[in-house]
C-alpha cells in the first residue's frame, strides 16, 4: 500500500510517500513554500509524478485550519481545500482531510522518548492529553483516552481571547488593541507573535532598539533574529522578548490543561519551542503553568514535554491514513 502524508502550514508544505512494509516506511519526502502555489492541487502536481499518483491507495494531508464536510479554508493561506476534487484531480481512491494538530497528535504515538524534552515529569494518569503548537499560527488539539489509548481531535482554541494576568500584560492587550478588533492567544503565541512583543517592549518605551537589530530585521524574517538572538544574549529586548513569549506560553498551555483536565500530559509542538528551551528551562514557564489558583496542585502533577521532531504531523498523517483507508 502507498500513502500519501502531509502536513500543509502557512508557512511552509511536507509531503512525503510512505510505503506499508509491516509497519510504514518513507521512501519520498520534500519540502515547500506554501506561497510558492497558487493551490494545493498545483503543489501536489509538482511533487508526485504519474506514475505515483497511480499507485498511492490513501492519503492524508494535516491542513492548518478547521475542516467540514471534507472542506477546509486554510487560515493562514488564500487556499480552499476539498478532499473530493483532490480526489478527482489526483485520481487517489482516498483523501483523508484532518486539522494539523489532529495530525501532530496521531503523530505523538510515532515518536520515541529521546524525541521529547521533559519540562515536567509530572505524574501521568489515564486521562486526557492536550496538545499545543506555536508556528505560523497557534494550534491547539486535544487527545481523549478511551479506555483504551488516546483518540485525537482538533479545536481552535488559539483563536480564544488572550486573557493577561498581570498588569504588564494588561498594557499589552490594550497595545494589540490599538491595531486589531479581536487579540486571540494566536496574535501573540506564533512567529508573528515574536514580534508583536519586541514592538510593544520598543513601542512604550520599556526597552530601547538596537539600530543593528533593527537593520538584521529588515533583511530577514525578525522572529528569526529575536531569537537567534535572544538565545545567544546578544540582544536584551530580545532576551526579555522570548522571556515573556515563555510566559504567556505557558499560561495559555495551563488554560489548556483545565479546559481537556489533561491528567495524561501536556506536549508543547511547533517550530519555534524546541528553540526556546533554555528560556523554559529557566522556569517562568512552569511559574505560569501552574499559576491557577485553587486548582495549582493538579496542574503540579502533570507531565509537561516539547516535541523535538518537527515532522510529527507528517508521521501522524501517515499514521491516520494508514488506519482510515
Amino acid at each position: 500500500m502507498m500513502i500519501l502524508a502531509g502536513d500543509v502550514g502557512g508557512t511552509k508544505v511536507r509531503l512525503a510517500l510512505f510505503e506499508e512494509r509491516g509497519g510504514i516506511t518513507c521512501i519520498d519526502e520534500e519540502k515547500f513554500a506554501s506561497r510558492d502555489f497558487p493551490n494545493l492541487s498545483a503543489l501536489l502536481m509538482q511533487f508526485l509524478s504519474y506514475e505515483h499518483r497511480k499507485q498511492i491507495t490513501v492519503a492524508c494531508l494535516g491542513i492548518a485550519g478547521p475542516i467540514k464536510n471534507g472542506i477546509c479554508k486554510a487560515t493562514n493561506l488564500p487556499w480552499e481545500i476539498s478532499s473530493k476534487i483532490l480526489q478527482e484531480e489526483l485520481h487517489i481512491p482516498k483523501v483523508n482531510l484532518i486539522n494539523d494538530l489532529e495530525a501532530n497528535a496521531w503523530g505523538l504515538r510515532c515518536l520515541s522518548p529521546d524525541e521529547f524534552f521533559t519540562v515536567n515529569v509530572g505524574h501521568e494518569e489515564a486521562g486526557c492529553r492536550a496538545l499545543i503548537s506555536p508556528g505560523t499560527g497557534l494550534g491547539e488539539a486535544g487527545l481523549y483516552w478511551d479506555g483504551k489509548t488516546h483518540r485525537p481531535f482538533a479545536c481552535e482554541g488559539g483563536h480564544c481571547d488572550f486573557g493577561p494576568s498581570n498588569d504588564e500584560e494588561i498594557d499589552l492587550l490594550r497595545f494589540l488593541r490599538a491595531k486589531y478588533s479581536h487579540v486571540s492567544y494566536e496574535r501573540l503565541l506564533c512567529g508573528s507573535g515574536l514580534y508583536q512583543i519586541y514592538r510593544f517592549l520598543i513601542d512604550t518605551q520599556r526597552e530601547k532598539e538596537d539600530p543593528a537589530i533593527a537593520a538584521l530585521m529588515q533583511q530577514s524574517e525578525p522572529q528569526r533574529i529575536i531569537t537567534e538572538k535572544g538565545i545567544s544574549k546578544e540582544c536584551p529586548v530580545c532576551v526579555r522578548t522570548c522571556r515573556f513569549f515563555v510566559k504567556l506560553l505557558g499560561s495559555e498551555a495551563g488554560n489548556l490543561a483545565l479546559k481537556f483536565l489533561a491528567l495524561g500530559g501536556v506536549y508543547i509542538g511547533g517550530g519555534i519551542v524546541p528553540h526556546l528551551v533554555p528560556f523554559i528551562e529557566e522556569g517562568d514557564f512552569m511559574k505560569e503553568f501552574v499559576n491557577k489558583g485553587r486548582l495549582s496542585s493538579v496542574l503540579t502533577k502533570i507531565p509537561v514535554k516539547v516535541v523535538l521532531n518537527e515532522k510529527t504531523a507528517l508521521l501522524g498523517a501517515a499514521r491516520f491514513a494508514q488506519e482510515n483507508r
